[in-house]
């Protein structure tokens, strides 16, 4: 759920509670996500061109015809680290418990640090984070954003899970983690980083037939991919890139699985910063776990901050607000 509500939306274009349960309640939707942000395009809000809005769009969205569809950069339902907690919880109870979380690219980090605070006031605790780094993208996105905005997948993430065993709350919070993730070593790394799981769409984008045109905001994607041109959608012959599609999960599972077996390990859960050797000048390498900076469990709750990065900002971070 971006913040455009769309499916549970009202004619003004804020939330639907009614809508929201109904739609939330359909034994389909298996969990809650609430987007603060994406990697491609942080603190940008979405546009959907005219020219692409077809009958059924407009219908599934609760939108307009014959005009373009822009969604706010920011939340309507809240504006504080506090009130995002307040309103997962409530989509949580609206949808009959379903897990409910948020996905965010992480910005500056008491923005981050805030939220973290208002988990331990208020007692709130969203199932699941989902970790978008800058590398995510989509052609619909401004390409400054694309090339510049956001903080990379591998400084965000580590910062939301030292953050959380910080103050001890990684036990109860999955992270997922997204952002350029292609390969079974993507999966690999980002998993021994501190992700409970990955999301991947660049891979099975490829697979599907994606040339990277970056004409998605256009219609006129030239295979097919991101267009509601049923011309142009002729292109894409369903049952082979079907099992395209089905092939490349497959025997990319297949490869994160004989590398865990190649480390000696039994469950991806084993994976550890120390299993990812990193290539730093040309007759050096050295262990992740030694490049990367982690805390240790109530290391923030004790005051013990280890980092410049943690003494500096987690003070000035606050639950009443994003800024500091």
């Amino acid at each position: 759920m971006a913040s455009g509500y769309f499916g549970c939306r009202r004619p003004d274009g804020g939330f639907d509670p009614d809508k929201f349960a109904e739609q939330a309640r359909s034994p389909q939707v298996k969990m809650i996500e609430v987007k603060l942000s994406q990697g491609a395009k942080p603190g940008h809000g979405g546009v959907l061109p005219a020219a692409k809005v077809t009958p059924e769009i407009a219908a599934t969205r609760g939108i307009g015809m014959g005009e373009d569809c822009i969604s706010p950069a920011t939340h309507s339902e809240f504006s504080t680290p506090l009130g995002l907690l307040q309103f997962v919880d409530r989509l949580r109870t609206l949808s009959g418990g379903k897990p409910t979380g948020f996905k965010l690219c992480i910005g500056h980090p008491w923005e981050f640090f805030g939220i973290v605070k208002a988990m331990l006031e208020s007692g709130i605790l969203p199932d699941f984070i989902v970790v978008d780094g800058a590398e995510g993208g989509t052609g619909a996105a401004p390409l400054e954003f694309v090339d510049h905005i956001g903080v990379p997948l591998q400084e965000g993430l580590l910062l939301v899970h030292n953050t959380l065993v910080g103050v001890n709350l990684r036990d109860k919070i999955r992270v997922g983690a997204s952002g350029k993730i292609i390969t079974a070593f993507d999966v690999a790394r980002t998993l021994a980083t501190g992700a409970d799981w990955c999301n991947s769409a660049r891979g099975f984008m490829f697979a599907l037939g994606c040339v990277q045109a970056q004409k998605c905001h256009t219609d006129r994607c030239p295979v097919g991919v991101a267009t509601q041109d049923p011309v142009r959608q002729r292109a894409i012959v369903v049952p082979d890139k079907a099992d395209r599609v089905a092939s490349f999960h497959r025997q990319t599972l297949h490869a994160l699985l004989e590398i865990l077996q190649a480390a000696g390990l039994h469950h991806p859960a084993d994976l550890k910063p120390h299993h990812i050797v990193r290539r730093i000048s040309p007759n050096e390498v050295r262990l992740m776990s030694e490049l990367l900076k982690f805390l240790t469990p109530g290391d923030l709750i004790n005051g013990n901050f280890r980092y410049q990065l943690y003494e500096k900002y987690w003070p000035l971070a606050r639950s009443d607000s994003f800024a500091m």
